[in-house]
Formats: structure tokens, C-alpha cells, sequence
């Protein structure tokens, strides 16, 4: 992990469970003598990201509809400490600005920017749903309704139009893009997760997504394709673009489509235990 990174160690599930309440009743003891959860329980991992939000992050309440993504907190500051590294070679004194393409209901990436370095975020999301639960945890937590603001997406052919204001300048846009190109891929790739976490007796969908959350049609090559493409258009309103790749074969064809338009690039590869991952990186 990113050495700026909090979570290098273990949960101290104690300390969670003393911030937040309701976490106790899902803590038991594992046959290493250690206080753990469940994983593949959907209602513990929900509870453990409350804990760690609150304890770690100073948010006094957190939720997300159920059936919608619950993300890992550790990796995805990563995404935002790596991102700081870049942001401070730039050396400005103004507030930093950046955008959340597809924030997800849990907007856990605006929250992070806020309340780790004290950026100004804005969100974005094509579903209405994802909005609503976005804007009720920025009602719940002061600092965020300061520094976060919530933009709902109304057309799914574009990315960035209708998002990136004519008076809008951001110092950089992320994106953790759908992965999936159907449902069914999606679903298979879940079975695999609880397989890894040794719940073959109980294998269902319970770490949760929506469509536009883990699938769309093409996947995230051709999602990415797209965004690369629809970012030409504002150059001029952004410092750098990022986005994950979740599959690092996906790599060759993005880096060649940003060569033919004249974009500089580069990839910033992160780890998070045996999880190698990446996001790219462009501007013009």
C-alpha cells in the first residue's frame, strides 16, 4: 500500500467496534485466536465500512441502499493517496478540485478526497438512486455538505458533458469504470470472490453492484475507449485525467488510442497485499 496509507495494518476491530456499536454483534473469533467478520456476509462488511468511516474518518453516519456496491476502504485510498503524490508535483496554493466519474451511492472517493487532504469534490452518477443515497450522507456529515457536490448524469452517451460545467475547472477527474460487460459475467466473478473467502456453502450475490456499477455493454475497454475519446473535448477544464484498469491486458489499446491523440500518459501501478493493481493517467 501507498506508505501515506492508514490501513497498512490489520483492522483493530476493538477499537472499530467501540466507535461503532452495532459492528460487535458481527466480530468473532477465528481459528488464528483473532477477533475478525465475516466476509462474505454483506450486513458485516457494511457494518465494518461504517466502523471504519468513523472511526478512521471522522463521519458521523454512512449508508448505502441495500444491493449497491460496498466498497474495500483501504484500497480505494490508495487510489486517492497516489493521486496526492501527482497533485503535489503541480505546487499550487489553490484548493485542490476533482471529479468522481461514477461516485456509486456509496461516493466513497469524494468522501476520502475530503477528509484526508481537505479537497473539494464533485460526484457524478447516471443513476438517480445512486444520487439520492450520495446527497443523504452529505445531509448526515457537515464537513462533506461543505466540500462535496453531488451532479446527477441524465444522458448515458456521455461521460463528461453535462457534468463539467462551462465555468468548471478541475484539477483532475478519477473513475473506478464497470468492469463487466453483463450481469452474468458480473455474477460469476462474485462467485469466485466467496469461493476465495471459503463460503462454498453460501454462494450468492452479497457484496453488491448495480449495472452501472459493475457492468455495461463492452466492458471497461470500451468504456475507457469512450471516456478517452469524450476527454478531448475538455482539454482545457481539466489538469489530468485517471481512471482504474482493472485488467492490465486492457492497457496496450488505451495507451495507442492516447498516442494517436497526442496525449501524454503514464501508468501508476498500486499493490494491496498480494493485489497488484493501476490507474492511467493522461492529459493534453
Amino acid at each position: 500500500m501507498h506508505p501515506n496509507n492508514i490501513h497498512h495494518t490489520s483492522y483493530d476491530f476493538l477499537a472499530l467496534a467501540n466507535s461503532h456499536s452495532i459492528l460487535e454483534s458481527f466480530l468473532h473469533t477465528n481459528t488464528f485466536g483473532n477477533l475478525t467478520i465475516d466476509f462474505s456476509n454483506p450486513k458485516a462488511v457494511l457494518e465494518l465500512n461504517k466502523a471504519i468511516l468513523k472511526y478512521h474518518y471522522g463521519l458521523n453516519d454512512w449508508n448505502i441502499p441495500e444491493g449497491y456496491l460496498c466498497p474495500a476502504i483501504p484500497g480505494r485510498a490508495d487510489y486517492i493517496h497516489h493521486l496526492n503524490d501527482i497533485l503535489e508535483k503541480e505546487k499550487s496554493d489553490k484548493k485542490v478540485r476533482g471529479l468522481d466519474i461514477g461516485m456509486g451511492a456509496n461516493c466513497i472517493y469524494p468522501i476520502l478526497g475530503v477528509q484526508i487532504y481537505d479537497w473539494y469534490m464533485v460526484g457524478s452518477d447516471i443513476s438517480i438512486n445512486a444520487v439520492t443515497a450520495a446527497k443523504n450522507n452529505m445531509d448526515s456529515n457537515q464537513q462533506l455538505s461543505k466540500n462535496i457536490d453531488i451532479r446527477h448524469q441524465t444522458n448515458n452517451a456521455h461521460i463528461f458533458e453535462g457534468i463539467i460545467n462551462d465555468d468548471d475547472y478541475f484539477d483532475f477527474t478519477m473513475c473506478n469504470p464497470p468492469f463487466h460487460t453483463s450481469k452474468e459475467e458480473a455474477s460469476k466473478g462474485t462467485l469466485r470472490k466467496l469461493k476465495n473467502l471459503g463460503d462454498s456453502q453460501n454462494l450468492k450475490l452479497n457484496f453488491g453492484g448495480q449495472a452501472n456499477e459493475l457492468w455495461c455493454n463492452g466492458g471497461e475497454a470500451l468504456f475507457l475507449k469512450r471516456m478517452i475519446k469524450q476527454s478531448v473535448a475538455f482539454a482545457n477544464q481539466v489538469g489530468f485525467f485517471t481512471s482504474l484498469v482493472s485488467k492490465k491486458e486492457h492497457l496496450p489499446k488505451l495507451e495507442k488510442q492516447l498516442t494517436k491523440l497526442k496525449a501524454q500518459h503514464t501508468i501508476i501501478p498500486m499493490t494491496q497485499g498480494n493485489k497488484k493493481s493501476r490507474f492511467i493517467l493522461w492529459k493534453f
